[in-house]
């Protein structure tokens, strides 16, 4: 009996120890961090997120998640409740995102804040600080995709459109001319290969007409300079154009002199030369009327009226 006793003492000294022990880990191991607590207020959904989910600010751990309830004020409204460490920098300008942890899917908070110097918010266990809930990269590309489905749906309704019986016709006319150009374009180096081959020759002709040109060249320049010469030697102060200019200036003087004492006389025997052409001319007539008034001698004058012998003609 005294050996059962002693065994018996043993084994219940042995598990209070062993409590013993445990309750001093704990209590030395115990999280003695102060929480200050917090709300996240959103009426988006919140996918993936549990209670004890982690609570991080810039990627750095400070708190988590206690408690995930619908809001009893505002229906579809949820509230997020969190314990977040003391001396965490949770201003008025502080917002939360739903991160999410590799390809498990499970979602974290993650607090942010807009710019750096803002108060801080003030929570208490009657009056607790809301944060409010921003759409994170998921709800973000949720929200793009669905527009980039509707873009996508559209582009995909306009290519039908597009790919409609009367514009595949379009369509394949439009690829039969291009080949046909293509063709046109492809016998266009067989057509210019006759003037390509005469291009050496047309070189060549070009090359001689360059140097016949030159040498027009230089003989215009030959001419130009013979021409200058010449110009200068006809302006030079004894030669032809000075004594030119003193020869008209004598036929000048001498014309002067002409029209003053001979051009009177020259007039005079003009009109003498003329009376007497006239003369010449009546005898001529009268001659012409009565050639034998050369033998006879002219006739006599008819009497005028009003003289002896005049007889008025008769009707």
């Amino acid at each position: 009996m005294e050996n059962r006793s002693y065994a018996l003492m043993t084994g219940v000294f042995t598990i209070a120890l062993l409590v013993a022990t445990v309750l001093v880990g704990l209590w030395l191991n115990r999280d003695k961090t102060e929480l200050s607590p917090y709300e996240i207020v959103t009426t988006q959904s919140i996918p993936g997120l549990n209670p004890q989910a982690t609570v991080r600010y810039r990627g750095l751990e400070v708190g988590r998640v206690d408690e995930i309830v619908f809001d009893p004020k505002v229906t579809g409204q949820i509230l997020i409740r969190l314990s977040v460490e003391d001396g965490s920098p949770i201003t008025t300008t502080t917002f939360a995102s739903l991160g999410y942890q590799g390809v498990t899917g499970i979602a974290f908070i993650q607090l942010d804040d807009e710019r750096t110097g803002s108060p801080l918010l003030k929570t208490e266990k009657e009056h607790v600080g809301r944060i409010p809930l921003r759409p994170g990269l998921l709800d973000q590309l949720e929200k793009r995709g669905l527009a980039i489905l509707d873009r996508t749906e559209e582009i995909t309704a306009r290519i039908n459109n597009l790919m409609s019986e009367d514009n595949q016709k379009t369509i394949i006319g439009a690829f039969d001319n291009i080949s046909k150009a293509a063709a046109a374009y492809g016998e266009i180096p067989q057509k210019l290969g006759p003037t390509i081959d005469r291009l050496p020759a047309l070189a060549d002709k070009i090359d001689r007409s360059a140097d016949s040109f030159g040498a027009f060249s230089d003989s215009a320049k030959a001419t130009a300079d013979n021409f200058d010469r010449l110009a200068t030697g006809l302006q030079a102060p004894d030669g032809p154009l000075n004594r030119l200019n003193g020869a008209i200036d004598s036929l000048t003087g001498v014309t002067a002199d002409l029209e003053a004492e001979t051009l009177p006389h020259v007039v005079r025997m003009t009109d003498e030369a003329r009376t007497a052409l006239r003369s010449v001319r009546r005898t001529a007539d009268s001659l012409s009327d009565r050639p034998q008034s050369i033998l006879f001698g002219a006739p006599d004058a008819q009497p005028g009226p009003g003289e002896p012998g005049f007889v008025a003609p008769t009707k």
